[in-house]
């Protein structure tokens, strides 16, 4: 049955390489290699119908500029180091950022942008780019040590967009010293990290989706000079044989191909519940499952993702013992019909500029209260993120769209993060309100090795010295276990 599935598939859509897509069953019991994409459900034969229909590319573009030294008119003083590059006419995009070449090199200083509105040719104010970008695989983690990482400034939604103006400037730290002439006060910059690039990315055209309108811009442009990611053309084959890959790790739940999964009832999800974890359940469990409804979440294929960006494959720890709550830091002027857009613009930065494997998040949540699949592996499994650095495994990663240190965040977000972690952690027989125990992978809070006590639902400052989530997302983290528990039965 399997070879003749995967022989359907391949005749299909008119390629060879279908014919090695194994469809997945079941997560492993264990922290998997890559090869564990390779095990599964049979999916139905309508769904194959539906899925051997592929979307459209989706290149999208990364362009990556070098920085320059900026001159300056200080006669005066220490020199400061600074950064930066001016560019009139680039080619368009809608996501930026800064990276080097060293990712542990810590960025001490300022990073702001100012872009040019494609169309209006309006400028924006300049704006600040949060420099240290906290989320991360663990140290010791083969994503983490391929040598392909980088470090990052966080990425900043801009929207639409063909003129950019970037500076970085180093902070000053005063010193008072004593000498043989009394005290004497010196500012001792710190050197800015080697490498300095500026990432522009255009996160490509939306494919037709009942999950989220498309954008209105559906140009797919090339990388320019100096660019990161240079796709070309892949073929229609590769890329649908990976997108079906990615669809058939959700097969338990929707067809192949599906842009969504749809919400369920609570009666639809225990008995679904018994399906997906059988006798991994507790006696407990079985009497009393405590899980909340399934909440409507939309695919990767829903958001757009291009699917041969990131590293083949899947990678699963053995359970969810508690969720991790994030903001992305990139700012909150964006429209909910254009999230799909900032999570693929997210995406390629976490790929292509930062050099993981995939998105680092398991899940992300718009301003409106929708649910997007995250990291590739099947959104019920216990899939290894890139989240909470020292605390990936056992756990997974919500991020809310936006930056929370001042802005509120939105009820809705707040009621989708409830909904979402009142499913997902009742799958694995925990509670909200609760506390858990992971072990640390190592970090700037907690030694490798040291056993944790965390809230079931924390905040990614919990495990890691971060301002994410930012103050005003944290100080809900309260309401959401308590309406999460709600959700649950508890």
């Amino acid at each position: 049955m399997r070879g003749f599935l995967a022989s359907s598939l391949a005749s299909s859509i008119g390629v060879t390489c279908a014919a090695a897509l194994v469809l997945p069953l079941a997560p492993p019991a264990s922290a998997a290699s890559p090869s564990a994409a390779n095990s599964g459900a049979r999916p139905a034969p309508t769904a194959v119908r539906q899925a051997v229909q592929p979307p459209a590319a989706l290149p999208g573009s990364t362009q990556s500029l070098p920085l320059v030294p900026l001159t300056s008119d200080r006669v005066v003083g220490p020199a400061v180091p600074e950064q930066g590059l001016s560019r009139d006419h680039v080619r368009p995009f809608s996501l930026v950022g800064v990276v080097w070449n060293d990712p542990d090199a810590v960025l001490h200083g300022r990073v702001q942008v100012r872009t040019r509105a494609s169309g209006t040719g309006a400028w924006s104010g300049w704006q600040d780019l949060q420099t240290h970008n906290d989320d991360g695989a663990d140290p010791d983690a083969a994503e983490r040590t391929s040598g392909h990482v980088r470090g990052s400034t966080a990425p900043l939604w801009v929207g639409d967009s063909d003129g950019v103006d970037v500076r970085v400037r180093a902070e000053g730290e005063r010193r008072t010293d004593d000498t043989a002439r009394g005290t004497r006060t010196a500012t001792a910059f710190a050197p800015l990290p080697a490498g300095l690039r500026l990432e522009l990315v255009d996160p490509g055209p939306q494919t037709a989706s009942r999950a989220v309108p498309p954008p209105a811009r559906t140009d797919s442009e090339a990388d320019t000079s100096g660019t990161a990611d240079a796709p070309g053309d892949r073929g229609l084959g590769a890329e649908s044989a990976e997108s079906l890959t990615a669809s058939a790790a959700n097969a338990e739940l929707a067809p192949l191909g599906a842009t969504e999964i749809p919400e369920l009832g609570r009666t639809a999800t225990e008995s679904e519940q018994r399906t997906l974890r059988g006798a991994e359940l507790t006696e407990v469990q079985r009497t009393n499952p405590f899980i909340g409804p399934r909440p409507r979440i939309i695919t990767r294929r829903g958001w757009g993702a291009d699917e041969s960006l990131r590293d083949r494959g899947f990678v699963y720890t053995k359970k969810v013992k508690a969720a991790f709550v994030h903001h992305t830091a990139s700012g909150n002027g964006y429209r909910c019909s254009q999230a799909a857009s900032v999570i693929r613009g997210i995406y390629r930065y976490h790929v292509r500029s930062m050099g993981w494997r995939d998105i680092g998040y398991n899940f992300l949540v718009d301003k409106c209260g929708n649910i997007y699949e995250g990291r590739a592996g099947g959104v019920a499994k216990p899939v290894l993120g890139a989240h909470t650095l020292g605390f990936n495994t056992n756990s997974m990663g919500i991020a809310v769209l936006g930056s929370f240190g001042s802005a509120k965040p939105p009820a809705a977000a707040l009621k989708a993060i409830a909904r979402l972690t009142a499913w997902k952690l009742g799958l694995y027989g925990a509670n909200p309100r609760g506390k858990t125990y992971l072990k640390s992978g190592g970090g700037n809070l907690y030694r490798k090795g040291k056993s944790v006590r965390l809230n079931v639902i924390s905040g990614h400052r919990d495990g890691f010295a971060t301002d994410c989530p930012g103050r005003q997302l944290y100080r809900k983290l309260g309401t959401a276990r308590t309406t999460a528990a709600r959700y649950q039965g508890r």
